[in-house]
């Protein structure tokens, strides 16, 4: 068990948006996206929004954007496109307009995804930070990242970083 170095109001809901960058995924094969939206919901978190778009950077940009809009939405959690491959743009598209960056975020990840897969770990971009005052989190695509990701740092650390946007 993680220690917290204080705790967090157990009553605050956060509403999140997912999104799914996949040129091959769709709702019914979306098995990464539906494991973010149920750990969020088991952690009595709000999912008010979910998309899956092509993993081109104008289409993740847009999207950024307009989830950015929504005055109700805390976070945005993206899945898919955060490795080298030619197609993968995901991080490439959000690194540029974050504001602020949790550059432990990605180095975290890395490191605990290290001990499930080894060295293979290095191609992961996973990324995180602040685009218009809204938490943005960039995972790989496999269900075991997403699991990892939001099982260990995601949800455990949501309320906090959420509560902190909110004091600025």
């Amino acid at each position: 068990m993680t220690q917290q170095p204080h705790p967090d109001s157990p009553k605050m809901t956060v509403t999140c948006a997912v999104v799914t960058v996949s040129d091959t995924r769709s709702p019914d094969t979306d098995k990464s996206g539906q494991i973010i939206q149920h750990l969020l919901i088991n952690a009595n978190h709000a999912t008010a929004a979910y998309a899956i778009i092509k993993d081109e950077p104008v289409q993740i940009r847009e999207q950024i954007q307009l989830l950015a809009e929504n005055p109700n939405l805390d976070v945005v959690i993206f899945n898919g496109g955060t490795g080298i491959a030619p197609r993968d743009t995901t991080y490439d598209a959000i690194e540029k307009l974050l504001e602020k960056t949790l550059p432990g975020f990605g180095e975290l990840f890395r490191f605990l995804s290290y001990q499930e897969i080894g060295s293979r770990a290095i191609a992961s971009r996973a990324v995180a930070g602040i685009y218009h005052n809204k938490l943005i989190f960039s995972l790989p695509g496999s269900s075991n990242a997403v699991r990892l990701g939001m099982e260990k740092l995601i949800l455990p650390e949501l309320i906090h970083l959420v509560s902190q946007m909110r004091t600025s």
